[in-house]
């Protein structure tokens, strides 16, 4: 996969950037995994998504836009990850609920020995049995995702939503 390709556009003087067509299908690719492990499982492949020195995090925008460190999820390995599918398999009790990922196509913002950075945004609508479908959080995904020999893995994921609140206790992923 070749990085990234600058070209102008006509006779304008704006140029964009964009990522190799392979590059691209990778990350839309591991996003639809990502998407489809977190709503419909098996929620033990998780972690695999990840590098295992990584770091996932939930973060409310206004904290991010702040620099102010305080997340509603923060975890810094993929022990830490795995450690959280044992609590909601084991020790979590909740009502139970579906959810759905809506995931907009990624943006590449750099690509690199060092990984590619990327964002995307989501939606994830809750659906709770009996009840109408609600949006649960919405934000975007600030990712550096690196390629090892088993595809392409997240060094780092971050959610930022939208809302400085979250309707209840944060049971999966986002």
């Amino acid at each position: 996969m070749t990085a990234l390709t600058t070209f102008a556009a006509g006779n304008a003087a704006t140029s964009a950037t964009v990522p190799d067509p392979a590059l691209l299908a990778a990350i839309i690719d591991l996003n639809a995994r990502y998407a489809s492990v977190v709503d419909d499982g098996p929620l033990d492949a998780w972690p695999d998504f990840f590098l295992d020195a990584c770091i996932y995090r939930v973060q409310p925008r206004e904290n991010f836009d702040r620099g102010l460190p305080l997340a509603t999820l923060s975890f810094e390995s993929r022990g830490m990850l795995m450690d959280r599918v044992y609590s909601v398999r084991e020790t979590l009790f909740h009502d139970p609920y579906y959810q759905r990922h809506v995931v907009s196509l990624p943006q590449v913002r750099s690509a690199g020995a060092d990984g590619i950075r990327c964002v995307t945004h989501y939606v994830v609508i809750r659906t709770r049995r009996n009840e109408l479908s609600t949006v649960y959080n919405a934000g975007r995904y600030l990712d550096w995702i690196v390629a090892t020999d088993g595809g392409l893995r997240f060094r780092e994921r971050i959610a930022v939503f939208d809302s400085e609140l979250i309707p209840t206790s944060l049971i999966y992923p986002i």
